[in-house]
């Protein structure tokens, strides 16, 4: 057999192959990939409170850049309406808790984490799963916490004082759910 019959198509075929194999977009996808976005909650209770349901697709889909033009009437109505609290009330919480993020202030101690801790005493921010976020979030809302006057006793607290299982030593932290 001549080498000249075999050599050429098995050169073309390493050539082929071998380039495919190097080629990253090979491998890529050739469309541009977007995500839908269906939920976010940096803060609870802001969506879930404040909001009304009709609400919360937008609250959902949008970026927190755009929550003070998008909920912040919302927010300051329900606290004026339904809590009954003052113009400082609704402004504070509006401040504190829009744009609604999650903030860490890494530069800080993180013996100061703790839910709006970054607001309220210039700490790490962030959450620890022992943070009792709805009663805190609750007691602004509708307690003493922001201002004495004008409060709903009763509706400052959620009643639930601690968790039902102990939390994990390790990651995940969180107990395993409850199965029915």
């Amino acid at each position: 057999m001549r080498t000249s019959k075999w050599v050429m198509p098995a050169v073309l075929s390493v050539v082929l192959v071998g380039g495919w194999a190097c080629n990253p977009d090979a491998f890529q996808p050739t469309t541009v990939r977007t995500f839908n976005q269906v939920q976010r909650l940096g803060n609870p209770l802001v969506s879930e409170v404040f909001l009304a349901k009709r609400s919360h697709p937008v609250h959902g889909s949008t970026g927190p850049a755009q929550d003070n033009a998008l909920i912040s009437a919302e927010l300051k109505a329900f606290v004026a309406k339904v809590a009954g609290r003052n113009a400082t009330v609704q402004n504070t919480l509006a401040a504190v808790l829009l744009p609604d993020e999650l903030i860490i202030q890494t530069d800080k101690d993180p013996g100061t984490a703790g839910w709006l801790s970054w607001a309220l005493a210039n700490g790490w921010g962030g959450r620890k799963l022992t943070d009792d976020v709805v009663d805190a979030g609750l007691d602004a809302i509708f307690g003493p916490l922001l201002d004495p006057n004008n409060t709903s006793p009763g509706l400052e607290s959620d009643h639930v004082d601690a968790n039902d299982v102990p939390f994990l030593g390790t990651f995940p932290y969180l107990a395993a759910p409850h199965l029915p």
